[in-house]
């Protein structure tokens, strides 16, 4: 179950000092984007980074990467056991992410990186990341509704919950496109905890020159573009402290190499069910990340008035019909199905199919051919015979991205 709280997480870590520095990223909407541009302009600074974000996409321990590799399989294994030995000899009884989050700083330690990219899980005020006291910067992406249940149902209580990484005499970098009311609690929490200085993107228009005479500006997506000025400002922060020598313009292009899986991926299923093109995969499970995926699809897949099919599964709690609304169009195709058990995270379950389809027939759109699957390797195949070569996407659940990405690479192994 979800646990928020620092207690466990800093008794978990009260013996273990965090030698490396930080750059901790908080938001509803695009931290995993800032933290790979992030952690990819550190490699291209030969700078000895890690990254820790959350969930892991398709094995467990791939949440966390050494200069961009994924830490080794039996490193991360053996650290957790000692993590988890703690946890049982102390009776902490730390939650999965708790553990996860110690696992991952330890291995930091003992990999003796220099800057640490760190993704909060949930929030940040009580997000077990924020035990974090003295990171070199703090990052506020785009804050949206989503965990209500734990974070609150205004934006404005989401933002107090997000701004709790801030730090005393440590600078944010803010995505300065949040609504009005959520920018004045984050500047109201900054002045509490004298956080400084507070950089609003893209308010600052030397960044924006900077950022974009070095980069073809047209070559990422609005929300990207967002994304990688707030990274690039999270790294100039970082390395003026120390390495102040580094020119960090010169470290944007790494940026262009930067692929971000079950984030508007292609990706091929041939191997699956025979399709020959490419379908594309979106974890987009909130009003905020289904709008982005819904304008993406309408400039660059549909052709003509030709329907886009959707394969769809949601976590149980979301809200399924105000997700759908921002990407289903008249005459679309929607094929519901279950994600499967997540390792790790056993409170998180996929809602019903039936629940999908409900919502989906509630929009009152016209045409759509409505199915239902509980195997996730009959819907593709459903969901290939209703698209006839026509645009096929995968969306509201990054679980349901990972099955994807898991059965393709099971069936490529066996070939």
């Amino acid at each position: 179950m979800i646990e928020l709280g620092l207690a466990r997480i800093s008794r978990l870590l009260k013996d273990i000092p965090i030698r490396w520095r930080a750059i901790h990223v908080a938001g509803t909407n695009g931290k995993g984007s800032v933290c790979a541009y992030a952690s990819a302009m550190l490699k291209a600074g030969k700078i000895k980074s890690g990254r820790f974000t959350s969930p892991h996409l398709i094995d467990r321990w791939d949440c966390i990467t050494i200069d961009e590799e994924t830490v080794d399989e039996k490193l991360f294994y053996e650290v957790e056991s000692v993590v988890k030995a703690r946890d049982q000899n102390e009776d902490i009884r730390a939650s999965e992410f708790e553990l996860l989050t110690a696992t991952a700083f330890e291995i930091f330690n003992r990999e003796k990186i220099e800057i640490g990219v760190i993704e909060v899980g949930m929030g940040g005020r009580q997000d077990a990341t924020n035990v974090l006291e003295h990171p070199s910067v703090t990052v506020i992406t785009k804050i949206g509704k989503d965990h209500e249940s734990f974070l609150g149902t205004t934006l404005e209580e989401i933002a107090y919950q997000k701004a709790g990484i801030m730090k005393r005499g440590l600078p944010c970098i803010i995505d300065g496109s949040n609504t009005p009311t959520v920018v004045e609690v984050l500047r109201t929490n900054a002045k509490e905890v004298k956080a400084a200085p507070l950089v609003f993107v893209p308010q600052e228009t030397e960044l924006e020159h900077q950022v974009w005479n070095v980069l073809p500006k047209d070559q990422f997506e609005e929300h990207q573009q967002m994304n990688v000025c707030l990274a690039f400002e999270a790294i100039k922060e970082a390395l003026a402290q120390e390495h102040p020598s580094i020119e960090t313009h010169l470290l944007l292009p790494a940026t262009q190499m930067t692929h971000w899986p079950g984030r508007l991926q292609n990706i091929s299923i041939e191997s699956l069910v025979g399709r020959k093109q490419d379908i594309l995969l979106d974890g987009a499970h909130n009003a905020q990340s289904a709008e982005v995926l819904g304008s993406y699809v309408d400039r660059k897949l549909r052709e003509g008035s030709r329907p886009v099919t959707w394969v769809v599964a949601m976590s149980k709690g979301k809200n399924v019909q105000e997700v759908l609304s921002c990407f289903l169009r008249p005459r679309d195709n929607i094929i519901a199905v279950n994600f499967g058990p997540v390792d790790g995270m056993p409170w998180v379950s996929s809602d019903d199919v039936n629940n999908i389809l409900c919502a989906a027939q509630s929009l009152d759109v016209s045409g759509h051919s409505v199915e239902g699957s509980r195997k996730l390797d009959d819907a593709l195949r459903l969901a290939v015979d209703v698209a006839n070569r026509g645009p096929l996407v995968v969306a509201g659940s990054l679980y349901l991205v990972s099955d994807v990405l898991r059965l393709v690479r099971a069936v490529e192994k066996l070939r």
